[in-house]
């Protein structure tokens, strides 16, 4: 049996508003580009030898109806003022032949930085402890940042985080995705 590993990945986010929930997470996968797939959500890990790729050139390899892969965080709420948001966070070991990490992170009142900056030391901290990185949980994203860079084992992180306040009693959803391509 062949293996079933993705050999590309894409990020993408988006926001949709709308007075039914339902319609403004199509609103939400519509504005990221991916509403016209049968979207099946894994777990986090980032494919040995995986490449990313633009996220232009990530939709244009997305068939209509295909099953298709993803790591996604969504956020929804109908509360006015309500700030929202969601985030991918990936982790990228410096051994190509090694496995990395996506984590996904949703909050309330959080802004977008700040739900970023989680989500990719979510990531990172995962990516840290498979390869024996000491560091301590603790510490600030900065701090720990640097030490995963002084390693030299983890050669990347990054996130991509759309956030949203809502308005008029409509529901507003915020949705981010690492989306797989094979």
């Amino acid at each position: 049996m062949q293996d079933f590993v993705p050999k590309k990945i894409f990020f993408t986010k988006g926001v949709g508003t709308h007075k039914d929930e339902l319609h403004s997470f199509e609103r939400a996968l519509r504005n990221a580009g991916i509403e016209k797939c049968n979207l099946v959500q894994v777990s986090s890990i980032f494919p040995p030898g995986c490449r990313m790729i633009p996220k232009s050139q990530g939709l244009k390899s997305l068939t209509p109806g295909a099953i298709t892969y993803c790591v996604m965080s969504r956020c929804c709420s109908n509360e006015p003022k309500r700030l929202l948001a969601a985030s991918v966070g990936c982790a990228i070991p410096a051994d190509k032949t090694s496995y990395g990490y996506i984590s996904e992170h949703h909050a309330f009142g959080m802004t977008e930085k700040q739900t970023g900056d989680h989500a990719e030391d979510l990531a990172a901290a995962m990516l840290a402890s498979t390869l024996g990185i000491d560091f301590n949980v603790d510490e600030s994203w900065d701090e720990k940042k640097e030490i995963f860079k002084i390693s030299g084992k983890i050669v990347r992180t990054l996130n991509v985080t759309q956030s949203k306040i809502c308005m008029d009693n409509h529901f507003t959803t915020v949705v981010a995705a690492a989306v797989f391509v094979f």
